[in-house]
């Protein structure tokens, strides 16, 4: 009797599996599930609309399946974009640009921008102060450079196990394409990342401010500063050969770059001073009257 016990058991378990099988072959061809990730997005949105999630939940998880699909070509900044330092500046040159950028990591070339030879943290520069005879190299950090093809999930990961936190992103030539941060990579996740330039009661566009100036988004529709403004922002001379949506698609056309932290331009009557740029593109602007002085407010 007890060695028949395992013999009459042995099938069932096998049994259990093909009726499950069955079952789940029989769930599904009554209740398809998506097939692709426009459908799993839409199920997403159905579950919040049932409110078995939240939205920003949802946002997250939708950001999680488009991760998947996205490379580090799609979410870095471009090559012309990229605050880089010269290994051959002198110090002081080197701070100055460091304070104006307002980065935490600098790629560092020699000769040429092509040439990156490392990663420069900011602070880690300030080692120089107290040992003005360091040689610069020696701070360097080695830098990681990655495919233009190289999928936002496989770059993370790399990120997390390396423990970078930049790296160089080139094309299929070895040229430099541009630049990824660990931050571009989170955001297209959860959404911008704040800092401490995003007040928590900013979720507007112009904002007016204690001195009497104002504080314009770079991404303000153009409509919106002239509203605001009383102004006709592009000027109904110029001759622009591309429409811009918002104030700082226009001023950085007009200006022929991306400006920088504390560059000025005049443009309809108004006063632009960058109060910060992020990723290749400016963030806030500070604006008022061009009649009015603000030399020293900027």
């Amino acid at each position: 009797m007890a060695d028949a016990l395992p013999a009459r058991s042995g099938p069932r378990p096998a049994r259990r599996d093909r009726e499950r099988t069955w079952f789940r072959k029989l769930v599904e061809f009554i209740h398809p599930g998506p097939d692709s990730t426009a459908e799993l997005i839409q199920t997403l949105a159905d579950a919040e609309d049932r409110r078995l999630i939240d939205a920003d939940s949802r946002i997250m998880l939708e950001g999680v399946l488009r991760l998947a699909e996205m490379t580090a070509g799609d979410a870095m900044v471009a090559a012309p974009r990229m605050d880089l330092l010269d290994i051959d500046a002198p110090y002081d040159g080197l701070l100055h640009q460091i304070i104006s950028a307002a980065h935490s990591r600098f790629p560092v070339y020699q000769g040429e921008r092509e040439n990156i030879i490392g990663i420069l943290l900011a602070k880690d520069l300030l080692k120089l102060q107290r040992a003005p005879e360091l040689n610069p190299r020696a701070l360097l950090r080695p830098a990681m450079f990655v495919p233009e093809s190289k999928g936002l999930n496989d770059l993370l990961r790399a990120f997390r196990l390396d423990r970078n936190h930049l790296a160089i992103v080139v094309d299929e030539f070895g040229r430099t394409a541009g630049l990824i941060t660990i931050e571009d990579v989170l955001e297209e996740i959860v959404g911008e990342i704040e800092d401490e330039f995003d007040d928590e009661q900013d979720h507007g566009e112009i904002f007016s401010l204690a001195d009497g100036t104002w504080r314009v988004a770079g991404d303000a529709p153009i409509a919106r500063v002239n509203a605001a403004f009383s102004v006709a922002l592009p000027a109904p001379d110029s001759d622009l050969d591309v429409q811009f949506d918002t104030i700082g698609g226009l001023i950085a056309h007009q200006m022929g770059h991306v400006p920088k932290r504390g560059e000025q331009y005049s443009l309809g009557g108004l006063n632009f001073a960058v109060l910060h740029a992020k990723g290749g593109a400016v963030r806030w602007f500070k604006a008022w009257p061009a009649g009015a002085d603000q030399k020293e407010k900027t």
